[in-house]
């Protein structure tokens, strides 16, 4: 199962809506900022946090390369 089929069954399976190509992309580079100026482990947990906001992953992608380590 590839990561795309993946998350498409989880999200059905959660009763939401999997994300399109564009906004795995936008959460993956999120995600990246975070492992590698970090923990991996802080990755998704800056996801989760990121959906719980509600704002625009890339405001807050740029929020996350505004910290320290992510330079």
């Amino acid at each position: 199962m590839t990561a795309e089929e993946w998350v498409r069954t989880f999200a059905e399976r959660a009763g939401a809506d999997a994300p399109d190509q564009d906004l795995m992309e936008e959460i993956l580079r999120l995600a990246s900022v975070a492992a590698h100026a970090s923990e991996r482990r802080a990755a998704p947990i800056a996801c989760w946090i990121a959906g719980a906001t509600g704002r625009p992953l890339s405001e807050l992608r740029a929020l996350a390369e505004e910290l320290p380590g992510a330079g």
